[in-house]
């Protein structure tokens, strides 16, 4: 995946977070994609971090849907939860070639948004305790601190317990 990619969905975030008036502030930091490390970075706990996974559910044997798991950066994604919340017969996670495809980010810089019709975005409910969470913003070396009333606006996310400690 190009930076040229990393930085026209950087944009299109940036723009749509303005559009709604929503409250952030970018956060600048050494290139850094792994969960622990860039919330050490970013001077902020695991759990307001978000962690941005995408999950391949099958739901029969042709029928494939993606979801994009956004869990609280001290937990993990909950494939089975996932899988029974879209009724599958499997859950896994998706190929990184698909993740970057479906989500317009390199893996580690995923963004907590869809904007992609084929991705389905949902959000585990403790993510969303906290005032404000912190996410890669399509950029291992960009950060975002988001008003989490903001993020449910604009985003407008299916809520539902994903994450599993």
């Amino acid at each position: 995946m190009s930076t040229m990619g990393s930085n026209e969905m950087y944009e299109k975030l940036i723009a749509l977070l303005d559009e709604h008036g929503a409250t952030y502030r970018p956060i600048d930091h050494e290139p850094e994609g792994a969960t622990e490390a860039v919330s050490r970075l970013r001077g902020h706990t695991l759990e307001q971090a978000a962690k941005c996974i995408v999950v391949m559910v099958k739901l029969d044997k042709k029928t494939k849907r993606y979801v994009l798991a956004v869990v609280p950066g001290d937990r993990r994604v909950d494939l089975a939860a996932i899988k029974g919340l879209l009724g599958g017969t499997y859950a896994g996670f998706a190929t990184q070639d698909v993740a970057e495809r479906l989500s317009g980010c390199a893996s580690g810089s995923i963004l907590p948004f869809s904007f992609d019709p084929e991705l389905e975005l949902v959000v585990d409910p403790a993510l969303l305790e906290h005032p404000e969470f912190f996410f890669n913003a399509a950029r291992l070396d960009r950060s975002l601190a988001l008003s989490t009333a903001d993020y449910v606006k604009v985003a407008g996310p299916r809520v539902e317990p994903i994450a599993a400690d």
